[in-house]
């Protein structure tokens, strides 16, 4: 069961490198100091437990109603949904003049995290690991670190060679996703 914290942690910062949300904070952060310091680590960080939290909760209330089969391939849509998210390119147009209200770009975090990948894994995760919570905290602390990842870089977050390396995580996680859904039905190992 504690590895469902671990196996959370590690999948939600993997498939949220890069993402919506992280390069968000981290083009705030890089506008300006006033809205770019600590109140936006801080809401960006509030966010992300907040709807990892609540990607728990969903997975918990579906855990009891679905089979094994069901959870194993709930999981597998999750994962290969994360590895598409990943291998799709992020064209979002950078922030000509960025909000100055930390409660916008709290609802804008909250907006893009609760239809993101990285939450789905963490619902699909704690559907099927029959431990919610430790799920939950898990993703929560992934979704944490993410942000926080993007806030201290910055706007060298956006220098690193982001691209490949999606490309590579998401087709790993595609691989993967197919290979756990074609064992869920049988048809593998």
């Amino acid at each position: 069961m504690s590895g469902s914290f671990f196996i959370a942690l590690v999948l939600t910062v993997i498939a949220a490198l890069g993402g919506r949300d992280q390069l968000l904070v981290a083009r705030i952060r890089a506008a300006g100091a006033q809205r770019g310091g600590l109140p936006l680590l801080v809401i960006g960080i509030a966010c992300a437990v907040l709807t990892g939290a609540l990607a728990a909760w969903a997975g918990g209330v579906v855990d009891a109603m679905i089979s094994d089969a069901a959870e194993t391939m709930l999981v597998a849509f999750a994962l290969g949904l994360a590895g598409l998210e990943l291998l799709w390119p992020n064209r979002e147009k950078r922030l000509l003049e960025p909000t100055r209200s930390l409660g916008a770009i709290a609802l804008v975090l909250l907006a893009r995290q609760v239809s993101d990948g990285p939450r789905f894994v963490i619902f699909a995760l704690a559907a099927s690991s029959g431990a919610p919570l430790l799920t939950g905290v898990g993703g929560a602390v992934g979704g944490a670190a993410a942000i926080a990842l993007g806030w201290s870089l910055g706007a060298a977050l956006e220098r690193l060679p982001l691209r490949p390396v999606r490309l590579a995580l998401g087709t790993i996680i595609v691989v993967a996703a197919i290979v756990i859904g074609l064992t869920a039905r049988g048809i593998v190992g």
